[in-house]
């Protein structure tokens, strides 16, 4: 069933056009990802679909009964009520309805009403059907849902009584997403719901979007969650829309691949082109060949010339040097306690970190991450303990809130005064390399938006050359584009790093080792995020099999009380077992041979114009991939 759907939609904002026929539709249980750069119009668009924004023209169809919910960027939830009240007030039909039912009991028992039989009886009616109605509508276990959301969104520590109005801009957030997941709205609509929250919240998130009941809507710049929650992609580039089936990696794919069939289509039809236009100039003139060149300059008049197709838009270009080498032994902290005013927030910090390894620093929202950076730059002075930096080291320093870049200097003032031995043209090339040209280097620099900030940030990061580099989210207000762009920058670093990010596909592209910062001090794992990942489930499985561990004797004795027939059983269920995995791997394999079908018809040439044919062609690969990710789901749980 259609849920919503976007047709011919277009917006400006003054002469300036934001959005240009604009096609999107959200099916029952989509999870539809919208990507673009910054600036592409993709809050604009999710504004108009819960109609927090005009448009210019085009159409937004939706069933009557259909529900959007929706969450704009940093949204913070603004009330005088507790939190357990506000979030109980989505459910104040449910609790009217309560009431109705007690009041309703407290009557059965009026002696007037047990004396009349067709009272009593159309009593007794009118009550079970209320209450069926308040079971089907949740009325048993909206509580239990109410401190399942909490407890997944990090607030199970707090007063459930605490003031909305104490709580962090963080917290008020995360609180506002809480309470629209509770309203279970048939479409969610989310713009960057990742913003705030820390990796075990996003975990978190992640499963609960994978089996939310209606359909969902979401911008967001964290590739990780993309992958694991989106069953399809809509592009807006350059005003305009694309569609994608499968998560962002399908998305990353697809597109390169049509690109790459795109422009074949494009230089095959410009050779035609050329032997056309050389044909007509040498025969046109002769009286023995002037029909046939004219016939071919008809043919060259009714044809469709294309366009070159556009790849992706500008990108930010740089890389970080260095001016000179630091020691093998970068930083050494031992036994280190952080706080505040005397406060400690995190003890027993030790790691060690040699040139050119990337430290990822990992812990939940609140355990002091962005502190022990702040104490390692001498920011804030540590409690107790020690940290000692090697021979040579120079450290350049990213801030997450960018807090120095609220000068009302010009973009261009802000690198030139910092590096006044530069010639204006450098300077100019270097904020061009950042995507600041033309007049956006004479903008103030408080009038940037997020995303500008950290590109200004990361130009002056650059021209810095220092051989160690300490970031605290640093992927903070970057387009997908701009993340690959830095990663890309980060690998080739001939430096050390030692970051802060809550991006774990970043995570992965970067980090040599992880240093998780917990209550009980600091964890090392020689690895990236996923072998972090890894390495904690086999820890978690261990202690769980240390706290369940039976006694060997006991063990033999369990054995032996087996009887024939169990035995005989269990030997039955492994079997059928056995037969349902080679089955699966039977479907499995030749579903994968039907998609490799469908990928080389899609490479087709003779197909390139045939939009009808290739979404076919689309819709049966993703119908056939949905297929085979609940084989491969199914014969996973079997093998496990």
């Amino acid at each position: 069933m259609i849920l919503l759907q976007v047709s011919q939609l277009y917006k400006s904002f003054g002469a300036e056009e934001i959005l240009s026929n604009i096609k999107l539709e959200v099916k029952t249980n989509d999870r539809v990802a919208l990507v673009g750069r910054n600036g592409a119009g993709k809050s604009t668009l999710l504004k108009i679909i819960a109609g927090e924004l005009s448009y210019d023209r085009g159409e937004i169809m939706k069933p009557k009964n259909v529900t959007i919910g929706y969450l704009s960027q940093d949204t913070g939830l603004e009330s005088t009520k507790s939190i357990w009240d506000e979030l109980a007030s989505v459910f104040l039909p449910l609790k009217e309805m309560e009431i109705k039912l007690r009041k309703m009991e407290i009557d059965m028992s009026d002696p007037a009403l047990l004396e009349d039989a067709s009272k009593y009886e159309k009593h007794l009616k009118e009550y079970d059907q209320l209450q069926v109605t308040f079971e089907e509508k949740g009325g048993f276990q909206y509580e239990a849902d109410i401190r399942s959301i909490l407890h997944g969104l990090k607030f199970d520590d707090k007063d459930y009584q605490t003031p909305i109005q104490s709580l962090s801009g963080g917290q008020k957030t995360r609180l506002a997403l809480g309470k629209l997941l509770l309203t279970r709205p048939d479409v969610l609509v989310l713009d960057e719901p990742t913003n705030h929250l820390d990796i075990e919240t996003l975990t978190w998130l992640e499963r609960y979007l994978q089996s939310y009941s209606g359909a969902v809507l979401v911008v967001s710049h964290d590739r990780y969650s993309l992958d694991k929650i989106t069953t399809h992609v809509y592009e807006i580039s350059r005003n305009k829309i694309q569609s994608f089936p499968g998560n962002y990696s399908a998305y990353l794919r697809q597109k390169a691949e049509s690109y790459e069939r795109e422009i074949k289509a494009y230089e095959k039809q410009q050779e035609e082109v050329s032997k056309l236009k050389d044909f007509i100039q040498k025969n046109l003139a002769r009286a023995s060949t002037t029909k046939r060149a004219q016939s071919r300059r008809r043919t060259l008049e009714k044809m469709e010339i294309m366009d070159r197709p556009q790849g992706d838009e500008k990108s930010a270009t740089f890389s970080f040097q260095i001016e000179k080498q630091s020691g093998n032994d970068v930083l050494r902290v031992n036994d280190l306690t952080i706080g505040y005013n005397q406060t400690p927030i995190c003890e027993g910090i030790s790691f060690h970190m040699y040139r050119s390894e990337s430290i990822a620093l990992i812990g939940p929202n609140g355990i002091g991450k962005t502190t022990l950076l702040k104490t390692l730059i001498d920011q804030l002075p540590a409690l107790s303990g020690v940290f000692q930096f090697g021979a040579n080291v120079s450290i350049s320093y990213y801030d997450q809130e960018q807090a120095k870049l609220y000068s009302n200097k010009r973009v261009l003032d802000e690198l030139w005064d910092e590096y006044p031995g530069l010639p204006e043209k450098e300077v100019r090339t270097v904020l061009g390399n950042f995507l600041f040209s033309g007049d956006d280097v004479l903008k103030p620099v408080s009038a940037l938006s997020g995303g500008e900030k950290a590109r200004l940030a990361l130009a002056k990061l650059m021209l810095e050359k220092s051989n160690v580099l300490i970031l605290d989210e640093p992927t903070n207000h970057l387009d997908l584009d701009s993340k690959e762009i830095l990663e890309n920058a980060l690998i080739d670093y001939p430096g050390t790093i030692l970051f802060v990010s809550h991006d774990r596909y970043f995570m992965n592209r970067i980090a040599t080792k992880v240093v998780e910062l917990s209550n009980e001090g600091t964890t090392e794992f020689l690895g990236d995020y996923d072998y972090y990942l890894q390495k904690k489930e086999e820890i978690e499985e261990l202690k769980r099999l240390e706290a369940e561990k039976i006694p060997t004797s006991n063990q033999a004795a369990l054995g032996s009380k087996l009887s024939y027939e169990e035995e005989k059983e269990q030997k039955r269920l492994e079997r059928q077992k056995k037969r349902q995995i080679e089955e699966l791997e039977g479907k499995i394999e030749q579903l994968e041979l039907e998609i490799e079908e469908i990928q080389q018809e899609l490479f087709n040439p003779d197909y390139v114009d045939d939009h009808q044919k290739l979404f076919e062609l689309q819709s049966k690969q993703e119908e056939l991939q949905n297929q085979l990710d609940d084989y491969v789901e199914q014969w996973t749980a079997l093998a496990e």
